[in-house]
């Protein structure tokens, strides 16, 4: 039986389980497709955009201010994320929200021809931003309140691969698809409209799995075992939050783990693509697509699977510093890229593998860390989300900054701030607190 973690925080509350009449489904069955499900439409609003303007004719500065922001849905859902503790189940959330996603990316499709593209294309992709960031916070509620610590740290392996996996599809096999169809004669709005309505009909065939397989998940505690009025719980979701020991220190782990990458993600696949006479490698889309896409799915996979086995084994404390170096030490093979720019694809699929690998197993120290310290408590859902909220800050943040800051040093002077920056997020997880016991069981 799954461990409830807000039962035991709150002792007078009944667990929270599912309706009677529901078995149990197994996490196999949906565990995967829930988070690629989720990975899918957030790398299209803040990835895979980014290549799309690109095409179309923006600048780095543009885009990495455009796409930077639209992280804001991820970074403000905790103001809302006591909404979902508060009514319905986490379910009737996830499957609201791939119905309004659905609709939004269609609604790219249909803008991306119109002359007046970039103001409705920005607009739809904020509103699938919101949709997207609530549907995390009640996805990890699932997550969080049907599965015990062993069996989190069993599949936390599984969810970075499928999340990822939704990224690499996104950034990888539909961006190369973009590139096919530019070749086969269509403008880059027709091939972008292709693959928009594309993720569309993902988000439909999601939300039709779901609605068969996905466990209702808990209901919001009330706080404190006693009945507690909306607007107190939201309160005190927040209060409670803050009230954590070491809840500072925790917060700038979370904040700074992917500080490096942060600055990488946007500035990463522009690198790419740019020509060679201004500092790129001059991949074409299909090129991109195959290197993200393929070679970095495998290596992805690798590492995310390893990753989750490492820290299940030794368990968070000890595997955290070691996560957090295979997440931040891969940013060289970027350096390296610009230095050496080789001319073959090669070395250039080989540098992204090694990139990958890192990521995927490194990721999963940052996913633990957030579930199993900042989340524990009575209202675990929201505490998650304020902590992936604080993640997305970092993202935001340094995603808007890395265009401009790109353009005034260059490529080459970029990555090597990129190496400098990654520093702060192996000193926070040498210092990281453990205010909840470290337990796999």
């Amino acid at each position: 039986m799954p461990v409830n973690l807000a039962a035991q925080a709150v002792p007078a509350a009944p667990p929270a389980t599912t309706p009677a009449s529901r078995p149990r489904p197994h996490p196999a069955l949906w565990v995967p497709s829930l988070y690629f499900a989720m990975g899918t439409p957030m790398t299209a609003v803040t990835a895979m955009s980014a290549v799309m303007y690109k095409n179309l004719g923006l600048s780095n500065a543009e885009i990495a201010l455009y796409t930077g922001s639209m992280y804001l849905p991820w970074v403000l859902k905790p103001l809302w994320s006591p909404v979902v503790e508060m009514f319905r189940t986490k379910r009737f959330f996830v499957l609201s929200m791939e119905l309004a996603m659905a609709a939004t990316l269609a609604g790219v499709a249909a803008t991306l021809p119109l002359p007046g593209y970039l103001r409705w294309t920005i607009t739809l992709f904020w509103l699938t931003g919101f949709a997207s960031a609530t549907q995390d916070v009640a996805a990890d509620g699932v997550y969080i309140s049907a599965m015990s610590h062993r069996e989190q740290a069993t599949y936390v392996g599984v969810q970075g691969v499928c999340w990822n996996f939704g990224r690499v599809i996104a950034t990888g096999l539909l961006v190369s698809l973009t590139g096919s169809l530019h070749g086969a004669g269509l403008s880059w709005s027709r091939s972008w409209t292709a693959v928009m309505g594309v993720l569309s009909a993902i988000m439909l065939l999601s939300f039709g799995w779901h609605l068969r397989v996905l466990p209702a998940g808990s209901r919001a505690a009330s706080g404190g075992g006693a009945e507690r009025p909306p607007a107190g719980t939201f309160v005190d979701a927040f209060a409670s939050f803050f009230r954590k020991k070491d809840i500072w220190m925790m917060i700038a782990v979370v904040y700074f783990y992917r500080f490096g990458e942060g600055l990488i993600e946007k500035i990463g696949p522009l690198f790419l693509l740019d020509p060679r006479t201004v500092g790129g490698l001059g991949l074409d889309n299909v090129r991109l697509g195959r290197v993200n896409g393929t070679y970095g799915t495998v290596a992805f996979i690798v590492g995310a699977l390893l990753g989750g086995l490492f820290a299940a084994r030794l368990g968070l404390r000890r595997s955290l510093f070691v996560l957090a170096l295979a997440a931040n030490v891969p940013h060289a093979t970027y350096l390296y890229l610009s230095q050496v720019r080789p001319e073959t694809l090669g070395p250039i699929a080989a540098a992204v593998m090694i990139e990958k690998l890192g990521y995927g197993f490194g990721s999963v120290g940052h996913m633990l860390y957030m579930m199993q310290q900042a989340a524990p408590g009575p209202y675990k859902t929201a505490h998650y989300a304020f902590a992936t909220g604080i993640m997305g800050l970092c993202m935001m943040s340094t995603g808007m900054a890395s265009g401009a800051l790109q353009e005034a040093v260059g490529y080459q002077w970029f990555f090597v701030i990129v190496i400098v920056a990654s520093a702060l997020p192996l000193f926070f997880a040498w210092r990281a607190p453990f205010a909840v016991r470290d337990a796999t069981s």
